[in-house]
Formats: structure tokens, C-alpha cells, sequence
């Protein structure tokens, strides 16, 4: 679907037609299993009209996502050892969650912990007679989803709820339109992409009338608003009230609704038109720390890093003495461990059972860790053609709790591999006898951290005070 150069007219109707033509559009590559005959190859190209640039030798499958639905029997050793969502003892011991968001800020780690609590939230919000609005953005939504439920029921409440649709999510366009048609029914406000830029940030922010003045609760997420993707994606959802974040997430939403309502932010880092630059003053303090001879280093956990102008970015930083820790799932197109240019850069991927999937930086800053989250990757099109927000952690609680995530994934011995200049993603190596494999290692922690009184399950790490992490 050829949207980029489509200026004028209704985003909407061209995504509606876009979708019924997309069946008969012309192929643009041929995967084909690479033992088959040369010649009926050849019969194949003849047929679709396709270069030998367009083939791409494969195995004897191509469809992996029918692996979800894969038939197995009841041989337990086929299967993953069950880690149940742990409960969140901290919020669970509050009646109320905007109870809970007056004390403090919350993280909820996904899938280690339910989804539930996104979801109760926002069944709360719905039915609690002082909630004035709820405003959401949606990207993925779940089939079935009890997140769009609890839209239609608020408004049903009388609630004043906008939700912004991107049409734009690539393969879920007819699921967003249908959920859209059922939420405009429903007397929500939906908003609508824009032409030019596709909103990726995941948002929600609940306006609460207590006493005279209007309370603000906001949750940011690394991850979609969907139910079915939370069990198998690792995610982290922040709760907040606070005032400073609260603020600037309305600044968001008014964007959302009038592209003309220019802010400032200082807290938030928005792309397109400040992320990239609030980044590059990161970076460059820690080259100025590591060039007065100060302990300087930036940790990233991302899916991607593709975008030229930060690699370049990252290289400088890396020849001035900043040490830069990766950890990389899907592409990377930063080479580490080039004498001259990136030996100070290492980097591992980790693939697991849960798909890594969010987006942590941490920047040293002299011993007081700057730490933001983002649904958004170091990748050009989400720093310059996408609307991401990265938040930031003030709650030390919560810059601990991260540190120690990221430092467990750095650890990893079992399902990481390293990233190198040989581009060979060979599993890493240890001299330790204690394997550590970080999923499991951290679903550990959080049961040790939040739900002390839980038997522990059968794991195959040492938890993570024996491990020096």
C-alpha cells in the first residue's frame, strides 16, 4: 500500500480501497524451498514476470506464523516450563489504582505479570463516576479485545473518550477500521492517521475530577495495547500520576487532535521533531564525561538500530572512550569491535520464548542514570516518520528495577548470541559454571522482589543476588 506520496483527500477511503486491491497487486518477491528443480524455478520467473533479485532461496516452509497453531501432543518435553503471570503484590494491595498512583509510579513487566492490570484500569477509569475522559492510542488492538470493551462501556458512562487509530499498522489496517466503525457507534471520538506520519507511541491518559481541580493518570507502554500479544511479547507498562509526565502527555493528545498545537517538552522526548536531538545531547555528555576521564556508558535494548546518523553518532562516542553496551533482537546495522571505529561497542541479540520487544537507554550520566523507555526503535523512520514518545524513569524504585533488568540480559550465557564484526552470531561464551538465562532469571527476580511469601518454581538460573548481577 503506497501511502508516502498521497497528499490530499481522505486517509481513510484510501486505506479502505488500498485493501480491497491489496490481493491483486504485483508480487514482489518469490520465496521458494531451495532444493527444488532448477528448471521449474525458472518456469516460476517466467510465469510472475520476476527478476532473479526478486528470489530468495528458503527452506521448505515459509508460513512460520502457522508455528502458533502447531499441532503437538501431550509429551511434556515439547513444551516450555508454565511461568504463570506473577501478581503484582504492591498494587494488589490497593483497592483502588488512582489510590495506588497517588504514592507512586508502577511498572508492570509483560508477560512476567498479567495484563490484567492495564485492563482493570481502564475498567475502573470506565465506571468511576469522577472520571472525566480517557484518551488512548491504538496500533495493534487484539481480537475479542476487552481494551475496546472498556472504551465502548466508558463512553456508554458518559465519558468524554478519544481514541486515536492508526490505520497505518502494517496487516492489522481492516482490524483497525472495524474496531474504529464499533467505537464511533459507541459515541468515542476517534481520531485518524496522518498522511505523512504513522503514530507508534503507545499512550493513555484518564482525567480525574477530585475535589475542585482535575487529577491526571497517565500509563506509557513499550508495547501495544493488546491482550494476546502481552503473553508472548516482553513488554513494560509505567503507571503514573506524576505531574510532570501527566502534563506533557496531554501536550501529546492535543497534537493527536490539532497537528497546529505546537509544545514544548522537558520532561518527554517526542519524534519526529525532538527525540533525535534530545539524544544527541545524551550521547555527547557522556563524551564529554569520558573525555574528562569520568566513568562514561550507554546501555540500549531495542529491536533495531538501522539510522545512519546515530550510528555515526555512536562510533564518535565509542573513539572517545564512552563504553556502549547493545543489546540488539532484530537488525542491527551498527558493526561493533572495528579496531579504530567500535572497539569500545558490544553487542548481543537474545531470542527466547518471549519476544523481546522493548526499548530501554540508559545513559551513565556521572552516576545518576538517565533512563528512558519507548516503543520505538534507533531505526530512521522512527525518529523522523513516526510520532514516539520516549518517557522517562524518576521513581529510583524503578531505575533499579530496570538497571537490574538489563543487567540480567547482559549476563545472559544461554540464548544470547554475540554480534560482531564477523557478523557469524555465534552463542556467547562463559567462563562462569552458572548458566543465566535472562527470562527466566528475571521472572525469578520479580518473583523474589514482589511476591517474597511465592514458592519458587523450578528454574534453571540461581537467583539474581547469587549471580552478582
Amino acid at each position: 500500500m503506497y501511502l508516502e506520496d498521497e497528499f490530499s483527500g481522505s486517509l481513510l477511503k484510501k486505506i479502505k480501497r488500498s485493501l480491497g486491491n491489496r490481493e491483486h497487486g504485483a508480487p514482489t518477491r518469490l520465496m521458494y524451498d531451495r532444493t527444488m528443480p532448477k528448471e521449474f524455478i525458472k518456469h516460476l520467473r517466467h510465469v510472475f514476470t520476476l527478476s532473479t533479485d526478486d528470489l530468495i532461496p528458503a527452506g521448505r516452509y515459509h508460513n512460520y506464523k502457522d508455528m502458533f497453531r502447531f499441532p503437538v501432543n501431550e509429551n511434556k518435553a515439547l513444551y516450555d516450563e508454565p511461568l504463570p503471570p506473577l501478581p503484582h503484590r504492591e498494587l494488589d494491595s490497593y483497592n483502588s489504582y488512582f489510590d495506588a498512583l497517588k504514592e507512586r509510579d508502577y511498572f508492570v513487566h509483560y508477560p512476567y505479570q498479567s495484563v490484567n492490570y492495564l485492563t482493570n484500569f481502564i475498567n475502573e477509569a470506565a465506571s468511576d463516576p469522577a472520571v472525566k475522559s480517557i484518551k488512548i492510542t491504538l496500533y495493534r488492538v487484539a481480537n475479542n479485545s476487552k481494551i475496546i470493551s472498556a472504551l465502548i462501556q466508558a463512553a456508554q458512562n458518559k465519558k468524554q473518550v478519544t481514541a486515536f487509530m492508526e490505520l497505518k499498522a502494517r496487516f492489522d489496517e481492516e482490524n483497525n477500521l472495524v474496531y474504529a466503525r464499533e467505537l464511533e457507534n459507541a459515541g468515542v471520538k476517534v481520531l485518524y492517521s496522518f498522511p505523512l506520519l504513522k503514530v507508534h507511541s503507545k499512550l493513555l491518559l484518564v482525567e480525574r475530577k477530585e475535589g475542585e481541580k482535575i487529577r491526571r493518570y497517565g500509563y506509557f507502554s513499550t508495547g501495544n495495547f493488546n491482550e494476546q500479544t502481552s503473553k508472548i511479547y516482553s513488554d513494560t507498562g509505567m503507571f503514573t500520576a506524576n505531574k510532570l509526565l501527566t502534563g506533557e502527555l496531554g501536550f501529546v493528545f492535543e497534537f493527536l487532535a490539532d497537528t497546529r498545537i505546537m509544545r514544548e517538552y522537558k520532561h518527554l522526548l517526542v519524534a519526529p521533531d525532538h527525540m533525535r536531538k534530545d539524544f544527541y545531547v545524551f550521547i555527547d555528555n557522556e563524551i564529554k564525561n569520558a573525555l574528562k576521564g569520568k566513568k562514561a556508558c550507554i546501555t540500549l535494548k531495542m529491536n533495531s538500530i538501522q539510522d545512519p546518523e546515530i550510528i555515526e553518532k555512536l562510533y564518535e562516542a565509542a573513539q572517545d572512550g564512552v563504553e556502549v553496551r547493545l543489546i540488539i533482537r532484530g537488525i542491527c546495522c551498527l558493526l561493533p569491535g572495528v579496531k579504530g571505529i567500535s572497539e569500545n561497542i558490544k553487542a548481543i541479540s537474545i531470542v527466547d520464548r518471549y519476544l523481546e520487544h522493548s526499548r530501554v537507554f540508559i545513559f551513565h550520566n556521572d552516576g545518576n542514570p538517565r533512563i528512558y523507555l519507548s516503543s520505538g526503535d534507533w531505526m530512521e523512520r522512527n525518529l523522523s516518520r513516526r510520532i514516539e514518545v520516549a518517557f522517562p524513569v524518576y521513581d529510583e524504585k524503578l531505575k533499579a528495577e530496570i538497571i537490574d533488568f538489563v543487567n540480567l540480559q547482559w549476563k545472559d550465557n544461554v540464548k544470547a548470541r554475540v554480534i560482531n564484526r564477523l557478523q557469524n552470531n555465534t552463542y556467547r561464551k562463559s567462563e562462569s559454571k552458572t548458566k543465566v538465562r535472562s527470562q527466566v532469571a528475571f521472572y525469578e527476580y520479580l518473583k523474589s522482589k514482589h511476591n517474597p511469601s511465592l514458592k519458587s518454581v523450578k528454574a534453571d538460573v540461581v537467583l539474581l543476588k547469587k549471580m552478582g548481577a
